[in-house]
């Protein structure tokens, strides 16, 4: 199958809207797009769905990419899109309101700004059977693009693709450098996302926009390639599992030009590992990076229910702190010796406080 991608505005779509409430037809984009082929199904957004589609264009969200099948010059069909074209229409033709406001009562640079804004369309030629096998992968098996691939198609150009070049490619220099430490696939541009996140903050699509003409992405490529050394230089010893998935960008941000020890960090790994009071191990690299002051990382073990009423019921619904009484839903299990002073959590080491007492605890 061939495919092309293009822009297409809403004032292109939705010139000669058409929908024939007879037979079901819907037309579009000059009489030239048929919305509702024979194989779509016949499936109708609810209002918060269809709405959603029209806040976004007004805030300038990038909707996901639209599928259309060429059968010749002068005529498509949708293959994937149907719904959000026609919410898209109806809007326009002043067939629905979003937060009581119609089209035709917005003012005119809104009005504007939905005529231009850009569809992503890709363009697909082929036989009858391979657009039937097209509509089933991407429309029934849930083979849909990911958002980063979708920001992709919004902000293409020479930044987008250097960066792919590094980022994209199975066994790339991404792959190569740093693969051990991130999930997903770089085929499916979860790599670049990744490490997009992480250089901007979160704000992919502002950094994106920012950068899309950039001659090329090594600020990117330097980055994520400091990212490495640093994680590599302050823990030596890979540990496949505990590493891999890991925030790694966002701890180089916060603890880059803090000074560590990797063989000190390396003997309390260890020693972390084979505590059993120890509930989630991947958090043991945030927490020896933040000075060992993020205990809530760890997971530490929890009293069980039974405990909690034994310990609750031997101390008759009395607070040891605020000698006041209270009922068990009104109480919390507290370590009377704290685990980093080697308290551990069984029931000799459990006391029931009164919630404003054991946060009060919590907060020295």
């Amino acid at each position: 199958m061939k495919i092309e991608f293009r822009y297409i505005t809403v004032r292109e779509l939705a010139n000669s809207y058409f929908n024939n409430t007879e037979d079901g037809s819907v037309s579009a984009y000059g009489g030239k797009l048929n919305i509702r082929p024979p194989y779509q199904r016949e499936f109708v957004y609810k209002d918060k769905q269809r709405d959603a589609v029209i806040e976004s264009v007004l805030k300038n969200y990038p909707l996901n990419v639209m599928y259309w099948v060429v059968n010749g010059e002068n005529d498509y069909e949708v293959l994937d899109g149907q719904q959000r074209s026609i919410a898209l229409c109806e809007y326009v033709k002043d067939g629905f309101a979003v937060n009581n406001l119609r089209f035709s009562n917005l003012p005119s640079d809104k009005q504007e700004q939905i005529f231009n804004y850009k569809l992503f369309v890709y363009f697909c030629e082929g036989t009858d059977s391979e657009k039937l096998e097209w509509f089933n992968i991407v429309n029934i098996a849930g083979e849909r693009l990911t958002q980063q691939e979708i920001r992709n198609a919004v902000y293409h150009g020479t930044w987008l693709s250097s960066a792919k070049v590094k980022f994209s490619k199975k066994n790339g220099a991404a792959d190569k450098v740093g693969g051990q430490y991130l999930n997903g696939s770089p085929i499916r541009q979860e790599y670049l996302e990744t490490v997009l996140s992480w250089i901007s903050g979160g704000n992919i699509e502002r950094y994106m926009s920012e950068h899309q003409h950039d001659s090329d992405a090594k600020e990117l490529w330097q980055y994520f390639d400091c990212v490495i050394q640093w994680v590599n230089a302050t823990f030596p010893t890979y540990r496949g599992k505990l590493m891999k998935g890991l925030p790694w960008g966002e701890f180089y941000n916060e603890f880059k030009n803090e000074k560590y020890n990797p063989d000190r960090l390396e003997e309390r790994i260890k020693e972390l590992i084979e505590d059993e009071e120890i509930t989630k191990q991947k958090g043991i690299y945030e927490y020896l990076l933040s000075g060992e002051s993020k205990e809530r990382c760890l997971s530490i073990r929890s009293f069980t229910e039974k405990d909690k009423r034994r310990v609750y019921e031997k101390q008759q619904g009395i607070c040891p702190h605020c000698k006041k009484q209270f009922g068990i839903e009104h109480m919390e299990a507290d370590h009377i010796t704290p685990w980093h002073e080697g308290g551990k959590t069984t029931p000799e080491n459990c006391q029931m406080l009164c919630k404003e007492c054991n946060r009060r605890k919590a907060g020295k």
